[in-house]
């Protein structure tokens, strides 16, 4: 099968896409497809030209971030009438605001944080939640420009003065706790990971999820049953809430002493570089990395 890889893309996740594709760009090929690798950049003729010339009869999409996962590169495809794996424009552009996730995921039933979007104004003025809370961009992954509010705290004021992710971000109350995360291939919740920062991040913020050493991953988590399976249950309910398609993942927060499971996003382009949490997922479910790659541009072709 002819598949072309897209990769790099112009965001601040541009370093980890590269690590995906070319991961991905091995894997396909060892499973016998033909791959064309493309470097997305900022000339989105260039792109359509090199798919063009490649017409390739699937397209994996291993860009992150803006451009890549928000709907927009999504619409080329459409509009060039290639099959291309992950969610589609609608799921992929919801996913990606995090503001219109909560509303959905809300208004499916599952659990959020309380929080809301506040203009950078309103948080120059005043805490916007009490402390602790988190600031969040609207529309990043990664965990690129998040921060962390805690009580006595004084860096609200410079983090409103130096934010550059937009008008508008979102806040939500801090969730003490474990961080989880759990993923869906298709229609089936695979597993859950306890993600384990090192102890000198201060959470799972960019290098912790990236950085060789940056974290430590459990799986599968060591955790009630009970917490499993409600876990496993909630990610599946957001995929499908979300209209996602092919693979995500959906990370949480789990207060032992309250029992307390809160969704924080659901991921519509997972991170596939050798650290990362849906790869490990598959490979205890019995799916080798290449089988997972191919079975993701095969679904692809299902739709």
């Amino acid at each position: 099968m002819k598949v072309a890889v897209l990769l790099g893309g112009t965001s601040n996740e541009r370093p980890v896409s590269l690590v995906t594709g070319d991961a991905v760009i091995k894997a396909l090929r060892e499973t016998g497809h033909d791959v064309t690798p493309i470097d997305v950049g900022p000339d989105i003729a260039a792109t359509i030209a090199s798919l063009k010339s490649a017409a390739p009869d699937v397209v994996f999409n291993a860009l992150h971030g803006p451009r890549g996962e928000d709907g927009a590169i999504q619409g080329v495809l459409e509009w060039l009438g290639l099959p291309y794996t992950h969610s589609g424009i609608r799921a992929s552009a919801v996913a990606m605001d995090k503001g219109a996730t909560r509303i959905l995921l809300a208004a499916a039933g599952l659990p959020v944080a309380q929080g809301r979007v506040v203009t950078v104004e309103e948080l120059a003025e005043a805490d916007p939640l009490p402390a602790p809370y988190v600031i969040k961009p609207v529309a990043e992954g990664s965990s690129v420009g998040v921060e962390i509010v805690r009580a006595g705290d004084n860096r609200r004021a410079e983090i409103a003065q130096t934010w550059r992710f937009g008008k508008d971000a979102l806040v939500e109350s801090f969730i003490p706790g474990r961080e989880l995360t759990a993923s869906v291939m298709g229609d089936r919740a695979l597993a859950v990971t306890d993600i384990l920062p090192c102890e000198t991040a201060a959470f799972y913020d960019f290098e912790a999820k990236y950085k060789a050493g940056g974290s430590r991953h459990v799986v599968p988590a060591v955790l009630p049953q009970a917490v499993t399976d409600r876990a496993l249950d909630y990610a599946l309910r957001a995929h499908q809430a979300l209209g996602c398609q092919g693979a995500s993942r959906t990370d949480f927060r789990y207060d032992e002493k309250t029992d307390t499971l809160i969704i924080l996003e659901v991921n519509t382009q997972p991170g596939m570089t050798p650290t990362s949490l849906l790869p490990e997922q598959a490979a205890y479910c019995g799916i080798p990395y290449p089988d997972l790659c191919d079975w993701m541009v095969r679904e692809a072709l299902t739709r």
